[in-house]
């Protein structure tokens, strides 16, 4: 089975908001990854505006050769957006200002209602939603609840293990996850703290569709370019996945 890799570009627009430039270039930087095995380009629009701003979405949309997976909270502002831009994807994630970056999964059980409607809405425009959820039972009913086809379990819990038992424990809570939500129809997607030490394991679990990967290929991309960085990650995928 296909195992697709979606580059996270919003550490490139962190670099270049450290000093209010107008470089690096998101668009660079995106057609970069797609053309070194990217198959999707993932950006998170924050309420806060922290890295990726409303034009790198407009201007992304309109040049990418693959697809658009936008990241973003639940709100009205960010639907008004996703209704206006359109990407191919759209993921769900929840958000608080004071975190570094996105935390654990959303929960979706506390707030079916509120989740279902932007759902809808996302749905209506044609745009292929998933919910950031941990691997976790109750948190995948409620998305199936909400009729999404797509989850992405947050890998993060994993990626933090601090021994190899607990590394362990996690990727089994992580595989049970992946296979009781295909029981229910739903893609699986994951991402979340991997790197090229630690998405091997994941990557092999067969019914994992796409890993979403940005912060471990931007930091490797310091020393041997974005280009490698990007098709590094890609070969350990089709390597797990023996492709």
């Amino acid at each position: 089975m296909s195992i697709f890799l979606g580059v996270n570009i919003d550490h490139i627009a962190t670099l270049r908001q450290a000093r209010g430039t107008k470089y690096p270039s998101l668009i660079d930087a995106a057609l970069i990854c797609e053309n070194s095995g990217a198959d999707s380009i993932t950006l998170h629009l924050r309420e806060d505006r922290r890295h990726i701003q409303d034009n790198d979405v407009i201007e992304l949309k309109s040049r990418l050769k693959t697809k658009m997976n936008l990241e973003m909270a639940a709100t009205d502002e960010m639907l008004k957006i996703a209704s206006n831009v359109l990407p191919e994807d759209c993921c769900l994630v929840p958000e608080k200002r004071q975190e570094l970056t996105t935390e654990g999964g959303l929960d979706v059980a506390s707030q079916i209602v509120r989740m279902k409607e932007v759902c809808t809405q996302l749905s209506s425009n044609n745009i292929k939603t998933s919910l950031f959820i941990d691997a976790d039972k109750r948190q995948i009913d409620a998305a199936a609840e909400c009729g999404v086809p797509i989850i992405e379990i947050h890998t993060g819990h994993y990626a933090d293990a601090a021994s190899n038992d607990e590394s362990e424990l996690e990727l089994k809570r992580i595989s049970d996850a992946c296979e009781y939500a295909v029981s229910l129809g739903i893609q699986v997607n994951a991402g979340h703290g991997l790197t090229l030490l630690n998405t091997t394991a994941i990557a092999k679990i067969e019914s994992i569709v796409e890993l979403n990967i940005g912060h471990s290929i931007i930091s490797r991309a310091l020393f041997v370019g974005l280009a490698n960085a990007t098709s590094e990650m890609k070969a350990l995928l089709l390597e797990a996945r023996a492709i």
